[in-house]
């Protein structure tokens, strides 16, 4: 049976192609099967900021905790179960100026099979547990 969501909000920085700038991003759990967590993280970035550095499709989140997490703009086409997917894919799934003005990238991580292991590795979650 999965628990209830667990919301926080963190402060880091976002690298595309090493120009970093800083960033807030919401990571949020639930706890999975067994003793897994699934962590989705979650960060809007500018669209513009994001083409002059040559962004394609992923770019990396540098957490509070230091770590280096790849996240990725999906071009909604996997939240939505692909139903605008014939007006999202016009352009390859790539970035272009025909995309929203912010930009949602995201990430998910599986890897956390201890409480232990998801405050370590995101101590964000330290006020909202």
């Amino acid at each position: 049976m999965e628990k209830h969501i667990v919301k926080a909000d963190g402060n880091g920085a976002i690298d595309v192609n090493g120009q970093v700038s800083p960033v807030t991003y919401t990571v949020s759990f639930k706890e999975g099967r067994g003793h897994s967590y699934e962590v989705d993280i979650r960060l809007m970035a500018p669209r513009d900021w994001l083409l002059q550095r040559g962004f394609k499709r992923d770019a990396v989140l540098v957490s509070q905790s230091g770590a280096r997490i790849p996240v990725y703009h999906d071009g909604g086409s996997h939240h939505d179960g692909g139903s605008h997917h014939h007006d999202v894919d016009h352009h390859g799934g790539r970035l272009d100026t025909s995309d929203a003005i912010s930009i949602e990238l995201t990430a998910r991580d599986d890897s956390c099979t201890s409480e232990g292991d998801l405050m370590r590795k995101y101590p964000e979650f330290d006020a909202a547990v």
